[in-house]
């Protein structure tokens, strides 16, 4: 089992998070890009809370542009929130395939999240947090966020599928 790192001063453990995970409403500014083009950039996004992940940060549909996602028919299933259903982001002739996930019908406890978009920052050009410039979470699992504002170890990475 990994060793918490201490937060300093401003800075969230993700090992305080918890299982189940907790879903928390959040003012900061959210932004993705991609093809050089922004695709999503909201203040009244949601974020995901789970022990031992970076915040997973979910969009209103208003505040995406949608004519640059396309359905496509991946789905995966969270023990947590339901069925996930995937969208390709394009832009110019570039393509991240299943880059988007949106939960139609999430479980009571994450209605709030219902429809709204969350990104794999490890497949999009750059997203950012209040303007900081966000670290995609390792491995292709998990979609977390990794800013200053919070330390690990993170899961998602080799080796961590039994955390």
């Amino acid at each position: 089992m990994p060793t918490r790192i201490e937060p300093g001063p401003g800075q969230e453990s993700v090992w305080d998070y918890p299982r189940p995970p907790a879903l928390e409403p959040t003012t900061s500014l959210l932004r993705v890009e991609f093809g050089g083009v922004t695709i999503a950039e909201t203040t009244r996004g949601y974020r995901v809370l789970e022990t031992s992940q970076p915040p997973a940060y979910y969009f209103p549909p208003d505040d995406v542009a949608m004519e640059h996602l396309v359905a496509t028919p991946h789905r995966t299933f969270c023990e947590w929130k339901g069925q996930a259903h995937y969208y390709t982001v394009v832009v110019d002739g570039y393509e991240a395939p299943d880059a988007v996930w949106s939960y139609r019908d999430p479980v009571d406890r994450f209605r709030p999240i219902k429809d709204h978009l969350a990104f794999y920052p490890q497949h999009m050009g750059a997203c950012f947090v209040d303007g900081e410039r966000v670290q995609p979470n390792e491995g292709s699992f998990y979609g977390g966020w990794i800013t200053s504002k919070i330390v690990g170890p993170f899961k998602g990475g080799a080796g961590s599928a039994g955390w």
